[in-house]
């Protein structure tokens, strides 16, 4: 990397949500926290110690993690890379209501929302069957949740597609989504961003649609272990030494919670085209050790 001040250190939400890639049965016996202020508390220990910004899905529970941190006027403190959609939400929505009870409520919140372009244009692609003035209600819906949360939009510095959709989307060939996605989030001034779970095949298809990913953040995981690394750790390593500019964020640096923090960083100091890291952390202490480690030797070796 080109200086310090380029490197990125994240604090991830999985945590938050009781998520553990493991095991499922780790993820419900981990005493967790309750309340949207203990999480703040996390986040912000976590800025305080060498994080500077924070990744988390778009859900009721991160929301108001922002808006108790904004409410201690701490907000503009932390950067923001927030990931859509927070798929288990609407899965969730759609099990208990059905697909037709899914769309419904989200017209209803985009509605009340108060964003009246967005109602505008949601009316239209429902209308004339318009993919891509669907994807900009929705990506304009979330936004101002956000802004709601936070009381501001100037300290986002990207919007992730969740690898759900991404994935999916590359391997259905839908070109018009990674375009389209990308130009509404530039004209916010944002940087798209993009999960996957498959680096070499994204990139790949970047190369095929003449996409340049040098414009982009890409998140995906890298760990010593290969863990969630497809098709396998030697292919992403190849993919990465590819980019000519650092634009991938690496997660699942613990492979789900098999390696211990000073583990992951011998592994993650031997890659030399990172921008940055993205750790979770369960706890003020875990967010002091985490950080301060990370800061403290990825910003000599990165």
């Amino acid at each position: 990397m080109s200086d310090d001040t380029s490197r990125i250190f994240l604090v991830g939400d999985n945590p938050f949500h009781g998520i553990s890639h493991l095991s499922q049965e780790r993820a419900r016996s981990r005493p967790g926290k309750d309340s949207a202020t203990d999480y703040a508390d996390i986040v912000l220990a976590s800025i305080d110690t060498g994080a500077n910004g924070f990744m988390f899905s778009v859900s009721e529970t991160t929301l108001s993690i922002l808006k108790n941190i904004r409410e201690r006027k701490r907000i503009e403190e932390v950067k923001l890379y927030p990931i859509i959609p927070y798929a288990f939400e609407y899965v969730r929505i759609a099990t208990q209501t059905g697909t037709p009870g899914l769309a419904q409520r989200f017209a209803k919140q985009i509605a009340l929302s108060g964003d009246v372009r967005a109602t505008l244009s949601g009316m239209k692609g429902v209308m004339q069957m318009n993919p891509p003035d669907l994807l900009k209600t929705y990506l304009a819906y979330e936004l101002s949740r956000l802004k709601s949360a936070t009381g501001t939009t100037k300290n986002l510095a990207s919007l992730f597609l969740h690898e759900v959709i991404t994935d999916m989307s590359l391997a259905l060939n839908l070109k018009w989504l990674f375009t389209d996605y990308s130009a509404f989030i530039s004209k916010k001034k944002l940087t798209p961003g993009f999960h996957t779970r498959n680096l070499p095949f994204l990139l790949n298809k970047f190369a095929e649609w003449g996409i340049d990913p040098n414009k982009c953040l890409i998140t995906t995981p890298f760990n010593k272990a290969g863990f969630q690394m497809n098709p396998n750790r030697e292919a992403c390593e190849r993919s990465l030494a590819t980019l000519s500019s650092p634009v991938v964020l690496a997660i699942s640096v613990f492979a789900g919670g098999y390696f211990k923090p000073s583990e992951a960083l011998e592994y993650l100091a031997t890659l030399d085209h990172l921008k940055g890291v993205v750790a979770g952390v369960s706890s003020q202490q875990q967010a002091h050790e985490t950080f301060g480690l990370f800061k403290s030797t990825l910003t000599k070796n990165l």
